[in-house]
């Protein structure tokens, strides 16, 4: 069900702010997802009209595209001003919005495309049809997919499919986690999430015994999906989105510039896929993704279920490997290892409690480093940096530049001159100027040809610059610099004109396919009414209102293909070992008490408070 080759590959990534946007697009982004002011499943990234504003017109210019998250459940009295927001966005040139709420089909909405976000929890090839046949133009699926479950998926739809392939996990199903609305009124639906996941739990059976204590026992390592990028193409995918709109510009750069060159080495040899947007990025730097912010790296589920995917000793960033301590004496310390430090980095290790301690180097001599502060270090402890003071000076600089090549010619006319540019993607413009010909006392091509090569800080670089002239004539350097000027304008200019985002129709029952089930539970996240009237026009029979206006107890509250007794070496399905502690199990936090129920046969865990 798939397009017709050649089919568009897009690099997806994410950013918190104009200046991460900017960068991203700088670093090889084919499009960037950012928060709208309000509304976006992030309530700490949200961005101002004007400057999502500024970053179109800046990713316009290489044909990159810009998503707004606008992803939150919205209750009845909101929808008037998402209504005038949406209108805001598309006015600014906003190429798509990244949605969860079925109520904003239902606005008097401008003709701009919609993502169902991740939160929509698309899992099946049912879901994902339906989702088409009502007018989304691509659809983000849930990261617990395998490959297979993928491909199935792409083989009975044809909206383009959008996978995370680097960031944090979310331990629960996308849309379906309610613990932080349930235990602290914080709804990560409402973009709000307290973040109960990254807590120490202490795990005991229905007896009391204890079966682990104070590990981060619901915390996920970060995805890492880099060498599958093919496989994951030749699935059906069309978008690669990494996570990270609460991560700093330096992370951005550093991801982005990754995948960029994984990427562009697969397309290189893959003439049937194509990037949409145009530029080739140079890095002043070389891409290394252990070196950004991470908890460990996994593929999650995306070959079959294995015991790598957690991160329960800490929910931070310990840093890559440098040694082990040697010696400790006074205020310094040896290291054997084979990564060099340097005065500033950070450093990381597991103290004696088992918990996560940092310090910072201030000085790195030939034979002794001497932090800051000395830390309770001992022989044989491993150390980790999780901060290169010397790699985030570079990223802290300008890093990258993107650019359009263009090809540039310069002749004369019968009253001057003539410059014409064309850019790789065969925009043209062309500039006559009338001017008064002398001759030239010696050759000017080698002159003109100086001139018009000087593009410094245009989003161009000159690939060929070519003199036609039929003789030789006199053409001082104002007068190639002002057409050098205006012609780079014009072509700007052009480019954003050009740039036509694609139109949004939505379907109107029943022309499109039903939904895929007859009732909604508070699963459903219907949090106003017209969502409500848009899955009753979609033949839904039965719905619940949304966990958030109307809390329920005893059900679950995190749905998790994250399995503990799976972790616990105790499954009975995949690994044939019987558990020697009592069910129930629970989790242990301070005051809170949550109840584990394990779900062979859909291969879950689910979460209740109590």
């Amino acid at each position: 069900m798939r397009k017709a080759s050649p089919r568009w590959v897009e690099l997806l990534s994410p950013a918190k702010d104009l200046v991460c946007g900017i960068e991203a697009i700088r670093h090889g982004a084919d499009a960037v997802y950012i928060g709208a002011p309000k509304f976006g499943a992030r309530a700490a990234a949200g961005n101002s009209v004007d400057d999502i504003r500024r970053l179109c017109d800046y990713a316009h210019l290489f044909g990159a595209r810009i998503y707004v998250a606008l992803n939150t459940l919205l209750k009845d009295d909101e929808l008037p001003e998402a209504e005038r927001l949406i209108h805001r966005l598309y006015a600014a040139g906003a190429d798509a919005l990244i949605v969860q709420d079925m109520g904003i089909l239902q606005l008097d909405l401008p003709p701009i495309p919609l993502h169902a976000s991740t939160q929509t929890d698309n899992r099946t090839p049912q879901k994902v049809a339906f989702l088409q046949s009502v007018g989304f133009t691509q659809v983000v699926l849930a990261r617990e997919l395998s490959l297979n479950q993928i491909r199935r998926i792409a083989e009975q739809t044809t909206v383009p499919l959008e996978v995370f392939i680097h960031g944090a996990l979310c331990v629960s199903y996308s849309g379906q986690c309610y613990i932080s609305e349930a235990l602290s009124r914080r709804s990560a639906n409402r973009g709000e999430c307290a973040q109960y996941c990254r807590l120490p739990y202490t795990l005991k059976d229905a007896e009391g015994k204890p079966i682990a204590k104070d590990k981060h026992l619901l915390s996920l390592k970060d995805m890492n999906c880099s060498d599958h990028l093919e496989a994951l193409l030749d699935a059906g995918v069309s978008s690669f989105k990494i996570e990270g709109r609460l991560k700093d510009v330096s992370y951005v750069k550093n991801i982005t510039a990754w995948y960029r060159t994984k990427l562009d080495a697969i397309l290189a040899g893959r003439p049937e896929y194509r990037r949409p947007s145009a530029g080739k990025s140079l890095f002043t730097f070389e891409p290394i993704p252990e070196k950004s912010f991470n908890r460990g790296f996994t593929s999650y589920f995306l070959h079959r279920r294995t015991n790598a995917i957690t991160s329960f000793d800490t929910p931070k960033f310990r840093g890559e490997p440098v040694g082990t301590v040697q010696e400790v004496k006074g205020t310094s310390f040896t290291i054997a290892g084979q990564q060099p430090l340097h005065n500033g980095d950070g450093l990381t290790f597991f103290n004696a409690q088992g918990h996560l301690e940092g310090f910072r180097l201030n000085r790195v001599g030939e034979e002794r480093i001497f932090p800051a502060e000395m830390p309770p270090l001992h022989p044989q402890t491993s150390l980790f940096r999780n901060y290169d003071h010397e790699y985030e000076k570079q990223l802290s600089k300008p890093s990258a530049q993107r650019k359009l090549t263009v090809e540039v010619t310069f002749c004369d006319n019968p009253f001057g001159f003539t410059l014409s540019l064309r850019d790789e993607t065969g925009l043209y413009v062309c500039l006559a100027e009338p001017f008064g010909k002398e001759p030239a006392l010696r050759n000017q091509t080698e002159h003109i040809v100086q001139q018009l090569s000087k593009l410094g800080n245009t989003p161009f670089e000159a690939s060929t610059v070519t003199v036609l002239m039929h003789e030789s004539r006199f053409v001082p350097s104002s007068l190639l610099s002002e057409m050098r000027r205006k012609a780079i304008e014009r072509l700007m200019i052009v480019r954003k004109i050009r740039h036509r985002p694609e139109k949004f129709c939505p379907a109107k029952p029943p022309a499109s396919l039903p939904y895929p089930a007859r009732a909604l539970s508070y699963l459903g996240n219907v949090s106003n009414r017209k969502a409500e009237a848009f899955y009753h026009a979609h033949g839904v029979d039965v719905i619940a209102p949304a966990f958030e206006l109307a809390p329920r107890e005893n059900v679950p509250l995190m749905y998790t293909k994250h399995c503990l007794r799976y972790s616990m070496g105790w499954c009975p399905t995949l690994q044939k070992q019987a558990s020697p502690y009592k069910e129930p199990f629970y989790l242990f936090h301070k005051n809170t008490r949550l109840r584990l129920q394990f779900d062979c046969r859909n291969c879950q865990m689910l979460i209740f408070a109590e």
